[in-house]
């Protein structure tokens, strides 16, 4: 069997499935490019469309492959810089040394950590030292005919406490992946991915929490409908429905289109519909309002409507005439 692969990457292609190809919200945009001298620069920005807040950041490579060293600076926009220095396989073959910092100019926050890899075949170790506590990370994969276990932990040195115990079995067999995992002895969770041809990929993934009865699963699928354009499909058990279509235009630009619907607020929101009508399989009932009783203390006497008659014109003469009839009398008197 080959390398196994690191502890965060257990159960990675079924991840993929649920992650990529979908940009909710998010408006993104990634350039890379290189240099004659082999300087690498990689350049990326992302927008939300909901708050309108904006990202960046900067990040340049440099390799020395005849040493075993690279370089790696990176700024963003929070304005922190970040440097990591890399040596691989010089000490000995499959181990990789790597120290990384970050410092922020405006409020003189510094920090640093030690990164060491080994890899082999049948196994895949990893420890790395947080100077901030300090914390001990250490991971270690063990891959035999198929069958993948796994350890995670993290340790703190200044509290004398494990801050992280995780273990994770999983199974690989070509075009089929098993993983399960326990996180801390109380999240649960397993994902199963299978290849089914050259064009479809099917991923399903279940979370569960001790002390909880629900149940957490998801379904999601990708399709390829040709070399360059694929389409993304998932839903889970809260009725968050999602699809994404991603088209390569050309060697190293693509486009990608994402829709999101969470069902159950939209049915929650059909069902509040129509005021007082309450919507239930597609039949709607009205409900009667009540009349609110009057408190003759508080409540104004309602107001009184004067109507106004006009008289026509024939009306009018036949009242001047009947005055000039009565009138007629009291002269001749």
């Amino acid at each position: 069997m080959a390398v196994p692969p690191s502890y965060s990457d257990l159960g990675k292609s079924a991840k993929d499935i649920f992650s990529k190809g979908y940009g909710f919200g998010v408006v993104k945009l990634d350039l890379k490019t290189k240099s004659q001298s082999g300087v690498e620069f990689n350049t990326s920005g992302s927008s939300n469309t909901d708050t309108g807040k904006a990202a960046g950041s900067l990040e340049t490579k440099y390799k020395m492959k005849e040493l075993g060293l690279s370089f790696n600076q990176k700024w963003n926009t929070d304005n922190t810089l970040a440097t990591e220095v890399t040596v691989e396989d010089q000490l000995t073959q499959g181990l990789k040394v790597a120290l990384e910092t970050s410092f922020v100019p405006n409020t003189g926050k510094k920090s640093g950590k030690l990164k060491t890899a080994y890899k082999r075949d049948f196994v895949n170790l990893g420890c790395d030292v947080d100077f901030e506590g300090p914390i001990i990370h250490a991971a270690a994969v063990l891959g035999y005919e198929g069958w993948i276990a796994g350890y995670q932990m993290a340790f703190d040195t200044a509290k004398s406490k494990l801050a992280q115990n995780n273990f994770a079995l999983g199974y690989k067999a070509g075009d089929f992946q098993l993983h399960t995992n326990v996180n801390d002895g109380t999240e649960f969770g397993g994902s199963i991915y299978q290849k089914v041809n050259e064009e479809l990929e099917t991923a399903v993934t279940l979370a569960w929490t001790a002390g909880s009865n629900n149940t957490r699963f998801g379904i999601a699928a990708k399709y390829k409908l040709d070399k360059d354009a694929s389409l993304s499909a998932k839903v889970n058990n809260a009725s968050l429905i999602g699809v994404g279509y991603t088209q390569s235009l050309r060697p190293g630009r693509r486009e990608g289109y994402s829709l999101s619907s969470d069902r159950r607020e939209e049915l929650q929101r059909r069902r509040s519909q129509g005021g007082d009508g309450l919507r239930a399989g597609g039949v709607t009932r009205r409900t009667k309002k009540r009349k609110k009783k009057r408190d003759p203390r508080t409540t104004s006497p309602p107001p009184t409507h004067t109507h106004t008659h006009t008289s026509s014109p024939i009306v009018h003469t036949f009242h001047e005439h009947l005055l000039t009839v009565m009138a007629e009398p009291r002269r001749r008197a």
